[in-house]
Formats: structure tokens, sequence, C-alpha cells
């Protein structure tokens, strides 16, 4: 491609609203453009990685069996109303109506198309297990969308679902998908986990996240220091090895506690430490409202007191709500004397709590030398917290850390959670109806182009991975108005292609400085100077990625090529 005849609207100025090097780098290098708030246009730099990237999904697709189809972005509200998410999935589908007033939804996924396509094609045992996936731009509405393409209303996804007559075929198959995710992540040259996460509003259970490590992610993994284990932080689970102290219960008592409303104010009003206080905070689950109780120094995990109690939907009751049901202000209240109110569930370090503090569900008053089964019963303790830096791994492998992550693929085993909701069913060998189990499996397209801007730049601009950089090779003439330089440009340019190579020249009537600094901006792999030896049919090449400088004869470029290429993959 002659850069003339592309466009490639470079900026020397990070622009004022990009916050991360990923949309500052794909901006400034011409490869996007923003039309409106989390909306882009693709480039033809970007939309050449695109394309790369999802070449890449499709050869991984298929080599495990799994056929592409394209559904339609526009669907009817009677699908999602089937599968119950029409009212439950939240701000975030873009619901419309048109001309004859019928509702319909944007595609932000597409569980009940794909269940109603399949539930109307598939009746027999014999056509299973079938996985069919697709590549194509989703809608959701963003509260806030920001960092660019990592977090946007309009992005490209690779969706793709999985249909079977067992358990152990979707085992099978899921295990085949995560190991083409594995292979994805890593031929995109990513520094990437996969983690144990949450289905969300997806449904289903078993699921895991692969997460591209970085500084900016939005999600925090913990992982242990001495194995493989990995797990969202909503999902990791905490060890019950807690113990008790051996001191003897003492009488509990009421005290004034004026102003003083937080764990940390109470702590350092009575001087204590966090972990011997008890926090008491008012959920609404489903439609009961409980009390949650955790230690002072732990943080309770509202996802997991979600699938803890099997539950719809998790709160924290309102201040109002609080005030009604405990009689008190949130700060105040505590376990001792709601027992008869509402039902306590605890987490699991609270059982050790030995003389606690606890509040007195009074204004202004707290409880100390509180003891659980003295003095409140919970009616049941479980693993309810967030777990912490330090903790031991769920996995009795050393201990945990965090670091930031930004998702970039999901997998889930759904169950019959659609096909139940929809009628979807097979006829086994028996020839009797059974629910189709399923599984789903997510990419962000475009999501992961931008994870791998963000890890692989400099402070020059961007470095591609050879296997997904739009052009193979950058060359520049530095002068198209010297015939020696325009002449073995072009002669070049056209060898270059025959032997398969993509190859962006800039013909442009530019400074060799401007030609330059653009050229380490788009971060193609090698950039080959075609300059004042001309005449002697010598060139300079330059690997973007280590800098290394190479004069080389016209006569061996090709092999000189090959072997800088070996040393990139």
């Amino acid at each position: 491609m002659k850069q003339r005849n592309t466009l490639i609207p470079t900026l020397k100025e990070i622009p004022a609203d990009a916050d991360i090097k990923s949309h500052q780098l794909l901006l400034r290098a011409g490869y996007i453009r923003q039309n409106a708030s989390g909306i882009y246009s693709f480039l033809p730099l970007g939309k050449r990685v695109l394309k790369k990237v999802e070449e890449i999904v499709r050869e991984e697709l298929d080599a495990v069996g799994a056929a592409e189809l394209l559904m339609p972005a526009l669907q009817p509200s009677e699908l999602w109303k089937e599968s119950g998410r029409w009212g439950t999935y939240g701000p975030e589908l873009m619901r419309m109506n048109d001309r004859h007033d019928r509702e319909f939804a944007l595609g932000a996924t597409h569980e009940e198309m794909i269940t109603s396509i399949v539930r109307d094609e598939i009746k027999s045992y014999k056509r299973l297990p079938l996985t069919l996936y697709q590549i194509q731009t989703k809608y959701r509405d963003e509260k806030r969308p920001r960092f660019g393409l990592l977090r946007g209303r309009e992005f490209v996804m690779k969706d793709a679902y999985s249909f079977h007559s067992s358990a152990e075929s979707l085992d099978d198959t899921y295990e085949q998908i995560f190991q083409a995710y594995t292979n994805i992540f890593t031929r995109c040259g990513l520094n990437f986990r996969a983690v144990i996460a949450d289905s969300g509003a997806m449904g289903g259970k078993d699921t895991h996240e692969f997460m591209v490590l970085s500084e900016v992610g939005e999600d925090t993994i913990a992982y242990s220091d001495q194995s493989t284990y990995a797990a969202n932080i909503e999902m990791a689970e905490v060890i019950d090895s807690y113990s008790s102290s051996n001191e003897d219960m003492r009488d509990t008592e009421k005290v004034s506690t004026p102003g003083v409303k937080t764990i940390e104010e109470v702590a350092s009003f009575l001087e204590v430490s966090r972990e011997n206080c008890i926090k008491s905070l008012l959920f609404k689950v489903d439609e009961e409202f409980v009390l949650i109780l955790s230690r002072g120094d732990h943080e309770i995990n509202d996802i997991k007191v979600k699938n803890f109690m099997n539950a719809e939907s998790v709160e924290l009751a309102s201040a109002e709500e609080t005030k009604e049901i405990m009689g008190c202000t949130v700060g105040s209240i505590g376990p001792c004397t709601a027992g008869d109110k509402i039902k306590i569930v605890a987490d699991q370090a609270v059982k050790y709590v030995r003389n606690g503090i606890a509040g007195a569900n009074e204004e202004g008053y707290h409880l100390v030398n509180v003891n659980p089964e003295r003095d409140f019963q919970a009616a049941v303790f479980g693993d309810l917290r967030f777990i912490q830096e330090g903790d031991p791994s769920p996995d009795g492998k050393g201990t945990i850390s965090f670091a930031k992550g930004i998702e970039v693929g999901h997998v889930f085993k759904l169950g019959t959670r659609y096909s139940d909701a929809m009628n979807s069913t097979y006829l086994d060998e028996n020839g009797r109806a059974q629910s189709i189990i399923m599984g789903c499996y997510g990419i962000g397209v475009s999501r992961t182009l931008a994870a791998v801007a963000e890890q692989y730049n400099d402070d020059r601009g961007l470095v591609w991975p050879s296997d997904l950089s739009p052009y193979d090779l950058h060359l520049i003439p530095i002068n198209m108005k010297d015939e020696h330089q325009a002449n073995l440009a072009n002669e070049l340019y056209e060898e270059l292609r025959k032997n398969r190579y993509d190859v962006l020249m800039d013909d442009r009537a530019e400074r060799p400085g401007v030609k330059f600094a653009d050229s380490d901006l788009i971060g193609l792999p090698i950039r080959i100077t075609v300059g004042k030896k001309a005449s002697e049919g010598i060139v300079e090449l330059k690997v973007r990625k280590t800098g290394d400088m190479h004069e080389v004869h016209k006569d061996d470029l090709l092999s000189t090529l090959i072997d800088i290429f070996k040393t990139l993959s």
C-alpha cells in the first residue's frame, strides 16, 4: 500500500481525553477515531489489525470444530422475555421500538437468539454436540465509557455457543475452547492469566475469565505466588484457617460511642484492633432483608453472598430501610438484639471472634465483649468476604498476591439456564424430550487489539507483534524526487509484495524526520530506509522492537528479512 493512497492521520499531541497508553497511541498513530462517547471508527490501520485478530480467532475455533454463522444485531424483545432477561439485564441493554411499536434490543449478547435458532433446527441427540460462533459488533449502553476500546458502547466481539446432550460432552468442549483461547491470546503475544470468575448476568456456573495483566485493568486478580492458581477477586475462595483466642469470655457491656460510626472510628475510640470488631450490614437478598456479618478488617463480598444464598439479586439496604428495620443508622447496627427481627448470616471468620465489639442497635452505643453463639445466633456461617493479599492460596500452595487485569475473554458452562426458559429440547435415545445443555464463550476482539497496544509500546509509539502488525514492513524513501531512491524504492516495493510481504511505502512529500517519527508511532516490525546509498543498491533496516540497525544490499534483503522475522516470532 502506498501511504498516499490510504488514511493514516497521525497526531503530534496526546488527545486531552485519552487517559491510557493504548488509547493515546491508537489515536495518535491514526488507527482509530472517536465519533461519540464510547463509539469509534477503525481507520485503515486499525481495521487491518482487527482483521488479523479475527483471523487468529477463526483459525483456532475452526480447529476445534466450531462453525461460523452471523446473527442479526437487532433482536425482538419476545426472545429476551422468554429467557426472563428483558426485565433483569439492566440499562446497558439498548432498547428501541420500530414504526409499528414493536420492541427490539440491539444485541449486547446472543444467548436468546442462538437458543431460538437451535430450538427450531435441532430435534435429535444425533445432531449433538454442536458449536457455533460469530464475530459481530455488540452494543451496550455503558454508563461511563472509558479507556478507548477497553470500555465502549459499540465493540467487536466473538461469541460462541455449544450445545450438548450430556454434562460430560459440555466438559469436553469447554476444555477444547479453553485451550483454543489459550492459543489465541498466546498467538497475540499477550501476558495473560485464565482466572476463576463469576457468571454475572449470563447465568450458569463453572466460568473462567482470560485476563491480560495491566496496571490499567479494571479487574483485580488474586493469584498464588507459588502455583498457577488465579481467580477474579470476587470469586477467590477464602480458606477457613482461623483460630480463636483462648481468653475467657467476659460479660457483655454497653458503652457510649458518641459520633462513632465506622469500624476505623470504633477501633480507634475503644483502642482495639479492627479484627476484633464485628461489621454488620443490612442487605436485601431478593425480597428478604438479611443481616450480613464480617470481621472488622474484612470486606463483605456481595457476589459471594449472592452465590452462597442462591439469590437472583443482592443489594445493600438503603439508609431509610436500615433505620426502619434495625431502629438505628448503619454505624450502630449489630447482631445481638437483631436475631428476633431478622435472619443473620455471617462470614466464617466471625465464628472465631472472642470478646469482640459490635453495634448495639442504639444510636451512639456499641457492645463490648460480644461472643458469637453466646450473644447471637447466626443462621449459617460461610465464605462471604473478599480475599486479601497474604491470605493462604485456596489450592494450598503459597499465599495470595494481587494484580490488575483487562478481561479479554470469558467462558461459561450455562447448563440448561436458557434451554429450560425457552423450551429448547431434543429427543434422546429413548425418544424422550430433554433440555439441551449449553456453553457460552466470548472474546472481546476490539478489546484484545487495545490490550495488545497497552502491552506493546514504548516512548516513541506502538511496537506491534509481527503476527498482528497491520503491515510487515515500512518502506521509506527519503526523497522521492531523487531518481535513484525512487527507482530502488519502487523496485523493492514490487519485489517484497511478490514475496508475500505486506508493505506500507511512505511516498509522501514529507521531511525525513516526519516520516521516521510517524514510522515509530505506527510501530511496524521493520523499517527499510532508502537513502543516500540507493545508487549502490544499499538500504538501511531498523528493527522497531530492538532498535537494531543493518545496512543491507538489495540482493541480500530477502534472506536478511527471513532471519530477522525468525527472531521476532
